[in-house]
C-alpha cells in the first residue's frame, strides 16, 4: 500500500483520540472512511470535517452488537464498494484492583475491548479478504507487561494480541496482512481520565524512569500508526521503545523481577482503591455516561 488513494478504510472508536487522528491522516492521503463510535455527536463533527457522505460513511453503532457492526460495514460497502483496511480501535479502561473494581465496569472492559475486536473483523473480513487487505488490531504495552490496577485492561489487550496473532496465520494465505499496536501512555482523553480520577496511579507514575512515564502525543501516535498501515507492520510499538518489552517479557514475569518492580504497589494500590470508592464509579464519568445511554 504505497498510497492510501482511493482506499476504504474502516475505523472503530473513530470519534476521538487515535482514531480520529488516523482518520484525518488518512483522508488527507486519498482515502475513504468508514467511522464507527458508540458517541456520536463527535463522530457527525469529524465526518463533516472531513468532508461529509462523499468521502465519510459515519455509523453510530456499539462494537458489542455484533448485529450493529454488520450493518456499519454493509453501509461502507454500499458506499465505497468494499473495505481494504480496518484499524480496530475502540476501547475503554476500567479503574480498581480486582478487590475493588465493579465487576460490571470489569465486564463491559472485556466486551468492548476483546469481544468487540471479534466483532469488527468478523464484520468486515470477507471484504478485506476480497481486497487483499489490512487488519491492525489496537493492543497496548499491557500485552507485555501487566500493570496493577488494570487486570481488565491487560486481560483485553493481551487476549486482542494473540487473536491478532491467529488472525495472521489464518489469513496470510488470503493476501490479507494482520498488525498488533502497542501504546505506552498516549494523550488520550482516556488516559487524561484516568489521571485525573485517581490521583494515586500519577503519584506511582511519577516514581518511574522518565522515559516509562512520558506521555506521547496522539499525532505521534497517529502518524506511527499511518507508517505501519502504509507497510502492512506486524507490529507498531509507540514509543519505539515499548516494543523491546515484548522480548523482555519471559524475565519481567519471573518473581524477581515482580518483587523488584512491586515494592511500592502495596502502598499507591490501596490508594487508588480509596479514590475509586470515592469516586463511586470504576469507569471515567464519560465512558459511564456512555454505557447508560
Amino acid at each position: 500500500m504505497a498510497a492510501f488513494t482511493g482506499k476504504v478504510v474502516l475505523i472503530t472508536g473513530g470519534a476521538r483520540g487515535i482514531g480520529a487522528e488516523v482518520a484525518r491522516r488518512l483522508r488527507t492521503r486519498g482515502a475513504h472512511l468508514v467511522l464507527i463510535d458508540v458517541d456520536s455527536l463527535p463522530l457527525r463533527e469529524l465526518a463533516a470535517e472531513l468532508g461529509g457522505d462523499e468521502y465519510v460513511v459515519a455509523v453510530a453503532a456499539d462494537v458489542r452488537d455484533f448485529a450493529a457492526m454488520e450493518i456499519a460495514v454493509a453501509q461502507g460497502i454500499e458506499r465505497f464498494g468494499g473495505i481494504d483496511i480496518v484499524v480496530v480501535n475502540a476501547g475503554i479502561a476500567s479503574y480498581g484492583s480486582v478487590l475493588a473494581v465493579d465487576p460490571a465496569a470489569f465486564r463491559r472492559v472485556i466486551e468492548v475491548n476483546l469481544v468487540g475486536c471479534f466483532h469488527t473483523v468478523r464484520a468486515a473480513l470477507p471484504s478485506v479478504i476480497e481486497r487483499r487487505g489490512y487488519v491492525l488490531i489496537v493492543s497496548s504495552v499491557a500485552a507485555y507487561l501487566a500493570m496493577p490496577g488494570m487486570a481488565a485492561y491487560d486481560a483485553a489487550k493481551a487476549g486482542v494480541e494473540h487473536f491478532a496473532n491467529a488472525l495472521r496465520l489464518e489469513v496470510a494465505h488470503r493476501g490479507v496482512g494482520v498488525g498488533s499496536a502497542h501504546m505506552s501512555w498516549i494523550d488520550t482523553s482516556l488516559v487524561r481520565e484516568s489521571f485525573a480520577d485517581l490521583p494515586a496511579v500519577a503519584r506511582a507514575l511519577a516514581e518511574l524512569p522518565r522515559p516509562i512515564r512520558k506521555t506521547t502525543s496522539v499525532q505521534t501516535c497517529a502518524a506511527r500508526f499511518e507508517r505501519g498501515i502504509e507497510r502492512r507492520a506486524r507490529r507498531i510499538n509507540v514509543p519505539a521503545w515499548v516494543g523491546a518489552l515484548r522480548w523482555l517479557r519471559p524475565l519481567l514475569q519471573t518473581p524477581f523481577a515482580e518483587r523488584a518492580n512491586g515494592k511500592t504497589i502495596p502502598i499507591w494500590l490501596p490508594e487508588m482503591d480509596a479514590e475509586v470508592a470515592g469516586l463511586g464509579r470504576s469507569l471515567s464519568a464519560r465512558t459511564q455516561a456512555l454505557s447508560e445511554d
